[in-house]
């Protein structure tokens, strides 16, 4: 009975969130005396989990599946689940993996716990802390099902090395049944992901117009971050809908957040307070996110930005 964890890939290359819940898998699996098993769909190199503990692979390899279908991808995992006997399967908190995490829920008639940040407080009875009220509060909850569906938290657990030999073997589903049509997919292939980034500039409002855009820009090339907006910004059609973060846009859980000119609206900062280090750029020494940063720069962002870039730059010279 092995612990079972879903592993995200991305034109088959594995997403970081897949080593982080491979990482928490062994870690449950070590509680429990067990080994771990990982579920990958098309993945180029599946005996990578291996570093992260997992003694056992099922490689789904079907063109059917390489663009996300959440029916098809929750029936694979039911399956494979079934197979293996597992009763806990873990998957990240990723957008995809919420939307499995229910209708698998349905399937295997298991409990859910979502956004969890921590190893098992106890495994009789089986009680996780999770992140709750958009990460105002953390909360204990116990799952009295047989079978349970964990989703981690990004960045919360982290990446744990713990190599182990690997066996991959081949897994087929009976069937793949979707009503969904994947008609085409847009994406930017030359950026860091905002749900992968460890480090995410965000700008608003007051950088005037789209045509200052290059200073979050700029930034983001010295950090390796990811861009990302406010609400508003991606309302006037400064920047793309699927940079816009916040409570009704994509949440963030990077190690570091940089706001550039965002007053921090609470929508905004309930997306963004599951970050770790939460930093502020802004004229107005009274704007909300003051209150929920932990560094904050009272000043012009087209004065302050350009220096923080040329004082990073020189830093990163002398490191190299």
């Amino acid at each position: 009975m092995s612990v079972l964890v879903y592993t995200e890939t991305e034109n088959g290359i594995f997403k970081k969130a897949a080593f982080e819940a491979a990482s928490y898998a062994k870690g449950v699996a070590d509680a429990l005396g067990t080994s771990v098993t990982a579920l990958a769909i098309n993945a180029n190199s599946a005996s990578e989990l291996g570093k992260y503990g997992v003694e056992k692979i099922l490689h789904i390899s079907n063109e059917a599946l390489d663009t996300f279908k959440a029916k098809a991808y929750a029936a694979a995992i039911a399956e494979a689940s079934s197979q293996e006997n597992s009763e806990i399967v873990i998957l990240s908190s990723s957008a995809n993996s919420k939307y499995i995490a229910g209708l698998l829920a349905g399937k295997l008639k298991a409990g859910v716990a979502s956004n969890v940040v921590k190893l098992p407080l106890s495994t009789n009875p089986f009680t996780v802390e999770r992140t709750a009220f958009t990460n105002k509060a953390f909360q204990q909850t116990t799952i009295t099902t047989g079978k349970k569906v964990i989703c981690v938290s990004s960045n919360a657990f982290g990446l744990i090395e713990n190599e182990v030999s690997c066996e991959v073997v081949d897994f087929s589903i009976n069937q793949i049944t979707d009503t969904v049509e994947v008609v085409s997919v847009d994406k930017a292939s030359d950026k860091v992901s905002i749900a992968d980034a460890e480090v995410v500039v965000s700008g608003g409002r007051g950088l005037k117009g789209p045509e200052n855009w290059h200073l979050i820009e700029d930034l983001a090339a010295v950090l390796g971050a990811a861009t990302a907006c406010s609400k508003p910004v991606s309302d006037m059609g400064w920047r793309p809908h699927g940079e816009h973060v916040g409570q009704t846009g994509k949440p963030v859980a990077s190690n570091l957040y940089i706001a550039v000119g965002i007053s921090g609206a609470i929508q905004h900062l309930a997306g963004v307070s599951a970050s770790k280090t939460k930093v502020v750029i802004n004229t107005d020494p009274e704007a909300p996110f003051f209150k929920a940063a932990d560094y904050g720069i009272v000043g012009d962002a087209f004065e302050v930005v350009p220096e923080l870039i040329e004082k990073l730059k020189a830093f990163k010279a002398l490191s190299n």
